[in-house]
């Protein structure tokens, strides 16, 4: 148990770590699904390219509703954003900031299986092999516009009697296949200049701002952290209060039955603890309200000063 208390308070105190890891088994876990899927095109003319773009697009977009599902961050930004001002003003920069993390985390899995996809090559052929000129092609200078849409759609299809030994087929295949090859590097070349230069450009702004706006989000995130084990150490606490109160009308029983009860009180560590002054569920309930509608200030000199 302790050994696994340890793990949970090591991902508590490096979440960011955990999710670099999680985006990173995302991005790895989508390279193994592309390759795992059996892509086949249905080569009609009418569900060619919806069927090629479907599996370019919809995986992506499920990827990326999987990392903003698997972010806690996610969860954070959203409540720090929509919660009342209160007696802490909100800092539009910690949610920028934490906005932007969460996003460029989110994308790393959608962006891979884009870019392996483009460098395979058939979601593109499969898409766009209606939409090529036939002009371009010997094998469809004598054949009419509704059998060119045909033979056309029927190009990622090896198999296909019509088409197996067709050099036509070959060099729209070819040609698709090398436009989404380069498609699929300038997009990599492009993201790979896109970070080079934020990482090196990053010390020509303001240093301030962003440690502090990193500051203060991982502070949102551990306020949060603690402020829900507070919660369940409250009710724990409440509940063994609640339960002790709920026995002494069965004292007399309890004594028949040879079994001891503790005293109140007993059995809690350090007494009343977070208990002091609270007694129900309403006052329980204003305590959570308060902390949502009004949250404190983020100055701790008065309570030095007391």
């Amino acid at each position: 148990m302790d050994r696994f208390r340890m793990i949970f308070q090591y991902f508590q105190s490096n979440s960011e770590s955990v999710m670099n890891g999680i985006c990173g088994l995302l991005a790895l876990a989508s390279v193994k699904m592309y390759t795992s899927l059996d892509f086949s095109c249905p080569c009609l003319p009418q569900y060619n390219m919806a069927y090629g773009l479907g599996i370019m697009f919809v995986p992506p977009i499920i990827l990326f509703l999987c990392g903003l599902i698997l972010n806690r961050q996610s969860l954070v930004m959203l409540e720090e954003w929509r919660r009342p001002p209160g007696r802490r003003r909100k800092d539009p920069a910690v949610i920028r900031y934490m906005c932007s993390s969460i996003m460029q985390r989110a994308m790393v899995a959608p962006v891979v299986w884009i870019v392996v996809t483009l460098l395979d090559g058939k979601c593109l052929i499969c898409a766009f092999s209606g939409s090529m000129d036939p002009q371009k092609f010997v094998g469809f200078a004598n054949v009419s516009a509704e059998q060119v849409q045909q033979l056309l759609a029927k190009v990622p299809c090896k198999d296909d009697e019509l088409m197996r030994n067709s050099t036509s087929r070959k060099a729209v295949s070819r040609l698709l296949r090398c436009c989404s090859q380069a498609l699929g590097w300038s997009i990599l070349l492009i993201l790979i200049i896109a970070a080079f230069l934020a990482r090196w450009l990053r010390p020509c702004f303001n240093q301030a701002t962003l440690l502090q706006a990193r500051h203060w989000s991982n502070y949102i995130d551990m306020e949060q952290k603690i402020f829900e084990e507070t919660c369940c150490e409250h009710s724990r606490l409440f509940a063994h209060k609640c339960i002790l109160h709920f026995f002494e009308s069965m004292q007399q029983e309890i004594k028949l039955h040879s079994f001891s009860l503790p005293r109140e009180g007993e059995g809690t560590e350090g007494g009343e603890g977070p208990l002091q002054g609270i007694t129900d569920q309403d006052q329980v309930n204003k305590l959570l309200k308060t902390w949502y509608y009004e949250k404190p200030p983020l100055d701790v000199s008065q309570a030095h000063q007391r």
